[in-house]
């Protein structure tokens, strides 16, 4: 599953070429032409990595990148701003952008920073997002191959729990609930039941397969009273730390 890279940008010429760039590198570009739209895609879809004009008419870039951030969205982001707006930089910067770059700016350098970011984000799990291979730790998971190990040693996992861990993985941080991630295996698997407890079931049995304490998942988080998260590398850390004090 190739990166999907939110840009908002009012102008078409800028917004084209920055479409037809990122397919070339790969990616599956998502265009908004206005803050608003923006706002819709950036929380439904929960792109990777978001590229955001911050001149835009209705709501500007700074409220979006307000409002995207206040709504949970974790995803880097690089601002566009115009050139020697050295105060745009600072506030895009000071409300949660990752990194800038002024207009004009050179497309191949836009990309390198797009590469970055996501490296930067996602670390050990940035190569899900070229649709093969997910590491995290000593978790493997082949996505083309459908196999999963840990600390070299296979993983048998049937077809519904290697989905969930799939749909988890794919998105690290972000928090599915469980309806949603009925909706999305139900898809795969149309003998599912349709009661969200069966959810639970296949998690349950999943942490029993992958995690090295399942008492205390490593991978598999629980939001509690919303659903499951697939940890990122830095909350893995975090717990790793606690169980050695």
């Amino acid at each position: 599953m190739a990166a999907t890279i939110l840009v908002v940008e009012d102008d078409p010429a800028v917004s084209l070429a920055l479409e037809v760039a990122l397919k070339g590198e790969g990616y599956l570009p998502i265009l908004a032409g206005n803050g608003e739209k923006g706002l819709e895609l950036g929380l439904a879809q929960a792109p990777d990595l978001l590229i955001l004009d911050v001149r835009l008419p209705g709501i500007d870039g700074f409220e979006l990148l307000r409002r995207l951030r206040a709504g949970g969205s974790k995803a880097p982001v690089i601002i566009l701003t115009a050139r020697d707006e050295e105060i745009d930089t600072i506030l895009g910067l000071e409300l949660g952008a990752d990194d800038y770059m002024t207009k004009p700016f050179r497309v191949r350098e836009l990309l390198s920073r797009v590469k970055s970011q996501l490296r930067r984000a996602y670390g050990d799990l940035a190569d899900a997002l070229g649709g093969r291979v997910i590491r995290a730790d000593d978790l493997v998971i082949d996505l083309e191959k459908r196999k999963v190990s840990r600390a070299g040693k296979k993983i048998a996992l049937t077809p519904t729990e290697f989905e969930i861990l799939r749909i988890l993985a794919e998105k690290p941080g972000r928090v599915f609930s469980r309806r949603d991630l009925l909706d999305r295996v139900r898809d795969y698997d149309a003998a599912l039941a349709g009661d969200e407890k069966t959810i639970n079931v296949h998690v349950s049995h999943l942490r029993e397969k992958i995690e090295p304490d399942e008492s205390a998942p490593q991978f598999i988080t629980t939001v509690r009273g919303v659903g499951y998260a697939f940890a990122d590398k830095g909350e893995r850390g975090a717990r790793d730390a606690r169980s050695d004090t």
